[in-house]
């Protein structure tokens, strides 16, 4: 592929044709606000926080839907820019809620992170608010639409990483807001409560139920680890306070899902402190299942499937495994029913 060389901020960059004005200013080392941005998503250039000069150019473009092209002449800071960028967010912070003290996304939404770098303080222009009900008639997503900054991400997200395209903008002007078909509940809709689009939303207008109001975003260690629920093998942070695990969230270095999880994997990592779940192996005496160690129940079903095997042989053992299993377990299954109890009746649950 042919490559480009292009100037930002007095930098020379080479980057391969094709590129964008924002992504080659990004390898220049120059800071340029992105909001509805995103590199696994298309470019609808909604935004357009990130607005640059190019030499030549009657007016600022906008950089993440500019290709860079060869000799482009590009200045990310001059005063032209930093004014429009500053009026861009005047303009959303007057129209959003002004309560980051309490905001759930505090210290990890980028729209703080950009009010606070270009010192803009809401109320310049005297705008309405709007006042949407909660939305948290999803059993793991809450929707506060009075936060939301129509970027477009999260519809964008559902229909072109999911191919669900359960929700979208409706209505106009200061009244569009992103909802389901007919403006019906969430939890009414076809959504599978994928949670992509909580993964992608840059401000406190989707938010995981689960973990809503249990810690400030900074007070959380993640833990990289491995979705348990099946043998897809797909990674995720677990999200940690004080040794307990709050939830699970996505990450886009994951080499094997990126930011993509199913609604298992990102919202039922809750079982873990489930008062329910079994933390010891039962057996039955007396008609009753009891705790006991592992050595006592491993023992058991060794005994148990000596004596079928010595009564009736070993192919009246069968075993059935599972794709919630990693394959090493999968392998170690069939290999100790072939190798050590001597059939081959083996099957599996993903088989058909």
């Amino acid at each position: 592929m042919p490559n480009v060389t292009l100037t930002v901020d007095g930098t020379q960059v080479t980057v391969p044709k094709g590129t964008t004005v924002v992504e080659a200013a990004w390898k220049a080392g120059a800071f340029v606000p992105t909001l509805c941005h995103d590199p696994e998503l298309s470019k609808p250039g909604a935004c357009r926080i990130c607005v640059v000069e190019v030499k030549g150019a009657r007016n600022l473009v906008a950089s993440c839907v500019t290709e860079a092209v060869e000799g482009m002449e590009v200045q990310t800071s001059t005063p032209a820019v930093i004014e429009a960028r500053k009026t861009i967010l005047e303009l959303m912070l007057d129209n959003h809620p002004e309560d980051c003290l309490t905001c759930h996304q505090a210290g990890d939404c980028k729209l703080q992170d950009y009010a606070y770098f270009y010192n803009v303080k809401p109320g310049a222009f005297g705008g309405e608010s709007h006042q949407y009900e909660l939305e948290d008639d999803n059993l793991f997503i809450v929707r506060n639409m009075n936060k939301c900054i129509l970027c477009g991400k999260c519809l964008r997200a559902c229909e072109e990483k999911q191919g669900r395209a359960v929700i979208d903008f409706a209505y106009r002007g200061f009244k569009t807001k992103v909802t389901t078909a007919l403006d019906q509940p969430l939890a009414d809709s076809v959504c599978v409560s994928c949670g992509s689009c909580v993964a992608v939303c840059p401000t406190g207008a989707l938010t995981e139920k689960a973990m809503l109001g249990k810690a400030r975003k900074w007070e959380i260690e993640k833990i990289r680890t491995t979705c348990p629920f099946c043998g897809v093998g797909c990674n995720l942070d677990l999200n940690v306070k004080g040794g307990k695990i709050l939830g699970a969230t996505s990450n886009p270095a994951s080499p094997t899902n990126g930011r993509d999880l199913c609604v298992k994997g990102r919202f039922g990592i809750d079982y873990v402190h489930s008062p329910k779940r079994l933390t010891k192996p039962l057996i039955k005496k007396n008609g009753a299942f009891v705790e006991s160690s592992w050595d006592e129940a491993l023992d058991l079903v060794a005994t148990k499937l000596g004596e079928i095997k010595n009564k009736f042989g070993s192919d009246a053992i069968a075993a059935l495994s599972s794709a919630r299993c990693t394959n090493e377990d999968n392998y170690v299954m069939q290999k100790f029913v072939r190798a050590g109890i001597g059939t081959n009746n083996v099957d599996h649950c993903a088989r058909t």
